[in-house]
């Protein structure tokens, strides 16, 4: 391009003043009309860190690039141009055209090539009046503050969007199959959860979208891998306003099936373990939780049947979406078939490697089975040693061909132990009339004499006993769950019966359940050594006397358990006989034997509801009533044997003067005499319950029936019952046990109430 001339460049500079000029008049115009007033501010000051602002190019570089205007030219007197021959002018230069500065000149803008300088907006007509109107004169333009609009929110009651939830083309698979597929969607439903509240459509979109991914995977998990989940908002209008609804449609299409099963896997004992444990059958639908359940069952099935090592590999399932079928590979590691060998302890352990071969049920050379194992690991825990313990399988590489003549190996139980605290301290209350309240406490080194033998302090505090004890106790006694304990108690017993002071010392070896190991036969022997002073009353002296006994006793016990839950059983059967031959040194050496039956049973009905009985009977034959202690003779009633009545409360009785009454005093309120058991020799216990369950809470309805009998065989005579109501609260270490109970034809110096407080059911 040539040179531009003076004339070019004045009007060039004269037209770019016009352009600016015009700029800056429609800024000023623009803050004059909406500028609001604010308090003049300080520029925020520049930050330090920045570096000071350069000019692009100085003043002088840009005035030398300027060309100097020849002041003579005569162009500078004539007129401006106009915009319109000025674009046309400039268009042809660049175009290297002729300069023809006529209205005919080419253009070269397209809104322009008509020749008419003004454009229409639109073709349409415009129907804004507003727009056809003039605009107002700057004069009497009147300029006003902008006003926000102020936005108020009741956080306690913020704005919310209801909706409606449409889930369609599932009811003919639900049909189909017995599954429900709606029923789960809907339980995990997102836009279900939220009760059909939304803050704004931006929420529910949101949900919807989430929505519809899980309906995909919920389709997916039954096998229909090519279903297809739309998704949209519907709006309508209802009397109240707009109603949006949430639409989900599925296509669900072919639900796929298996067309083969293959396992890869090396051979194991017998052949078909695996076939015959997997559960899948070709034909059947590709159910994601069939395909866990039978990968879950064999990652079992193996190690229970001597495979420690065994490994599920990440499955293959290949979809042929032309026929709707599948293949299903599951890759399985088997690793080496394996026999128990020793132990190794680590860790930090409360007892050793020996100890631990006792509490194991498995000897060296069996068949591996992991069931031993969790039976081991239980066993542990249950010793109350631990803060945590594992039992996991190491591998030997010790063949066990020697033993087994097989191809197994051996495999050592590795034993990671972190010893707790050793020491406890446990409490426990009751209440029962007659018996009033029992508080007792104890303090335990659970592992003073390693391994399991725990030292026991206790104290007795009750309206009726008070005493202490001290006793040694040794678990799993070289036999697992065989205990052994000696003790040495002194206890004061100041009940209606007899008031006694008695010092005990005693050893007992059992094999009994407890609530973590409740056991079908159990058992218990030992014997006992008893120094007791006892008062009584003496009917033939009629007055109250003190005798010292000596006793020697032996004990043997054997219990038969098929009930369900120790502390609340609902189905089964419990039998317990326990036999002790005793000889009493109070003046004459007296011998006799003590023995009691005791059985109970448990019928459920429906879910909530058990009808439980129990049978007692016990028999002393050998001495007489007088020859024995009070302590040691048999006695019936209270909340463990015959409710509505008082603790000790049935069978013979004594009148004994009672010291608090006054016959000379006119006011007197005390009764003249006081009715006392004395027990017998022999009793018989009867009981029914109504136990009814609702969630964490139960009612029983029961009756009781007893009687103590001065013979030594029960005469089944004089029968007397009890009848009443009782609470439950069950929790996870059993039932909370409230009873309230009346007997029936109540005589004298008998309760008309009597209530019962304890944990466990009464049988």
């Amino acid at each position: 391009m040539s040179k531009p001339s003076n004339s070019q460049l004045l009007s060039l500079r004269r037209n770019a003043r016009f352009i600016n000029g015009c700029g800056a008049l429609c800024s000023a115009l623009a803050l004059f009309c909406f500028a609001q007033p604010v308090e003049a501010q300080e520029p925020p000051a520049r930050s330090a860190d920045l570096p000071p602002l350069e000019p692009i190019i100085s003043d002088e570089e840009f005035n030398s690039a300027i060309p100097e205007l020849d002041l003579d030219d005569a162009e500078l007197d004539q007129e401006l141009e106009s915009i319109g021959d000025f674009e046309r002018r400039f268009d042809a230069e660049e175009d290297d055209g002729p300069q023809d500065t006529s209205n005919e000149a080419p253009l070269k803008l397209p809104e322009l090539a008509d020749g008419d300088l003004v454009e229409e907006i639109s073709d349409a007509p415009i129907r804004d009046a507003e727009l056809a109107k003039p605009l107002t004169p700057i004069d009497e333009f009147q300029v006003a503050d902008v006003q926000l609009a102020e936005v108020t929110t009741d956080e306690s009651n913020p704005p919310e969007l209801k909706y409606d939830v449409a889930l369609t083309g599932l009811d003919a698979l639900d049909d189909l199959t017995d599954i429900n597929l709606a029923g789960s969607f809907r339980n995990l439903s997102a836009l279900e959860q939220a009760g059909g509240k939304a803050a704004n459509i931006a929420m529910l979109a949101a949900r919807l979208t989430e929505d519809k991914a899980l309906l995909a995977q919920l389709l997916r998990s039954e096998g229909w891998y090519s279903a297809e989940v739309t998704t949209r908002i519907d709006r309508g209008e209802t009397g109240n306003g707009q109603q949006l609804t949430a639409v989900i449609d599925v296509a669900p299409g072919p639900r796929y099936a298996l067309a083969d099963i293959q396992v890869q896997a090396e051979p194991t004992v017998p052949t078909d373990l695996i076939a015959s444990n997997i559960g899948l059958k070709v034909g059947e639908p590709i159910v994601a939780a069939r395909i866990l359940g039978a990968e879950a069952q064999i990652a079992t099935v193996l190690p229970q049947s001597g495979y420690p090592f065994a490994k599920i590999e990440e499955r293959d399932i290949l979809l042929n979406p032309e026929t709707g079928e599948g293949i299903y590979t599951m890759p399985v590691t088997i690793g080496p078939r394996a026999r128990f060998g020793g132990f190794e302890v680590t860790g930090n352990p409360a007892f050793d490697a020996d100890h631990v071969a006792v509490i194991a049920r498995f000897e060296r050379g069996e068949l591996y089975d992991s069931r031993e194992l969790d039976d081991l690991r239980k066993a542990m825990v249950a010793t109350g040693l631990f803060n945590t313990v594992a039992v996991s399988p190491k591998r030997t590489g010790e063949s066990a061909s020697a033993i087994a003549g097989d191809d197994t190996q051996f495999v050592t139980m590795l034993i990671k132990q972190d010893a707790g605290p050793q020491r406890t301290i446990a409490g426990s209350a009751g209440y029962g009339t007659g018996q009033g309240f029992r508080l007792e406490g104890s303090w335990s080194h659970r592992n003073l004499f390693p391994p399991e033998g725990a030292l026991t302090a206790s104290v007795v505090a009750g309206t009726k006993e008070q005493g202490a004890g001290l006793n040694f106790r040794r678990a799993n006694a070289g036999q697992r769950d065989r205990t052994f304990e000696i003790g040495l108690n002194a206890l004061r017993a100041n009940y209606d019966a007899f008031e006694a002071f008695t010092g005990r010392l005693g050893g007992l070896v059992s094999y009994v359940s407890t609530p973590l190991w409740q056991k079908r036969v159990t058992y218990a022997y030992g014997a006992e050594a008893i120094a007791s002073v006892e008062e009584e009353f003496d009917p033939i002296l009629g007055r109250k006397v003190d005798r010292t006994y000596f006793i020697g006793a032996l004990t043997g016990q054997a219990g038969f358990d098929t009930s369900d839950d120790l502390l609340n059983p609902t189905s089964g059967f419990r039998l317990n006989a326990l036999v002790q031959p005793e000889g009493s040194l109070q003046g004459d050496f007296s011998p006799y034997v003590r023995m009691v039956l005791d059985g109970s049973a448990y019928v459920p009905f429906g879910n909530s509801i058990v009808l439980a009985g129990r049978l007692k009977m016990g028999s002393i034959q050998g001495a007489s009533r007088q020859s024995i202690a009070p302590s040691r003779r048999l006695y019936a009633g209270g909340g463990g044997s015959v409710r509505g009545f008082g603790f000790q409360g049935l069978g013979p009785k004594v009148l004994e003067p009672n010291p608090n009454f006054d016959p000379s005093d006119p006011d007197e309120t005390a009764e003249e005499f006081l009715i006392r058991p004395i027990g017998g020799r022999s009793l018989v216990e009867a009981a029914a319950e109504v136990r009814y369950r609702f969630g964490d809470y139960g009612i029983v309805g029961f009756v009781d029936a007893g009687q103590v009998y001065e013979s030594a065989r029960p005469g089944f005579s004089d029968i007397r019952y009890g009848v009443g109501l009782g609470g439950r609260f069950y929790t996870n270490f059993g039932p909370l046990r409230l009873d309230v109970a009346t007997p029936l034809g109540r005589r004298e110096g008998e309760s008309r109430v009597t209530v019962y407080v304890s944990i466990g059911q009464a049988f």
